[in-house]
C-alpha cells in the first residue's frame, strides 16, 4: 500500500456512521501533506490501529494505554511508513505479542480522528487512524509491552462496560457484531 492506495481506499470507504462519513474530507486533505506520515508534524498525523477479534467475533483484545490510562484497541504512529496495513500489523505484534496475527481484509475497518492531550513531551494534536480488522487466536500467550499497563481479551458483552463511551470503539464493536465477515 502506498499514498496513492490509501487515497483510493479512503475515497471508496464507505460507513453507515454519520461521524465517520464527515471525516473522511480531513482524512483526504491530510494525505496531500508531505508529513501526514510522520508524528513530527504537530497538527496532526496519521496512526494505523488494529481491531483484533478471535474467529467467532465474540471476543476483541484490549490494551490498557499506560498514558491516556483508557481501554482501547491496538495501534501506533505511522513514523514515515505510508503502508497502514504494515504498520497496524506490526503495532499489533509488537504491542501483544501475538504471532497468529491474520489481516481479514485489506479494506479499512474504521476511521477516526481523534485529540490526543498534550504532555510533557508533546503538543495537543490529532491523531487520523485508519483502523484495520484482524483475526488472532484467544489461545495464544499476551505480552504487555513498555506502552500498556495490561492487556486482555474482552467479551463483547462486556466491551461497552470496559471502554465507556468510547465512541469509536462501540462503532467498532457494533460493526465486528453485525459483520458477516466470518472465516
Amino acid at each position: 500500500m502506498d499514498r496513492e492506495n490509501l487515497k483510493c481506499l479512503i475515497e471508496n470507504y464507505r460507513t453507515p456512521f454519520e461521524e465517520e462519513k464527515a471525516m473522511v474530507p480531513a482524512f483526504l486533505d491530510l494525505l496531500n501533506d508531505p508529513d501526514a506520515f510522520k508524528r513530527e508534524r504537530i497538527n496532526g498525523h496519521f496512526t494505523a490501529s488494529a481491531w483484533i477479534v478471535n474467529k467467532r467475533r465474540t471476543h476483541t483484545l484490549l490494551t490498557l494505554h499506560k498514558k491516556l490510562q483508557r481501554w482501547l484497541q491496538l495501534g501506533g504512529h505511522a513514523d514515515g511508513n505510508e503502508n497502514l496495513v504494515e504498520v497496524a500489523l506490526k503495532e499489533a505484534e509488537e504491542e501483544s505479542g501475538l504471532q497468529s496475527i491474520r489481516l481479514v481484509d485489506k479494506s479499512i475497518f474504521d476511521l477516526d480522528r481523534h485529540v490526543i492531550p498534550a504532555n510533557d513531551k508533546n503538543e495537543r494534536h490529532f491523531h487520523y487512524d485508519v483502523r484495520f480488522l484482524i483475526e488472532a487466536e484467544m489461545d495464544e500467550p499476551l505480552i504487555i509491552s513498555p506502552e500498556s499497563k495490561d492487556l486482555a481479551w474482552v467479551g463483547f458483552d462486556l466491551t461497552a462496560e470496559l471502554v465507556g463511551f468510547n465512541e469509536s470503539i462501540l462503532r467498532m464493536l457494533e460493526k465486528t457484531s453485525k459483520s458477516e465477515i466470518l472465516i
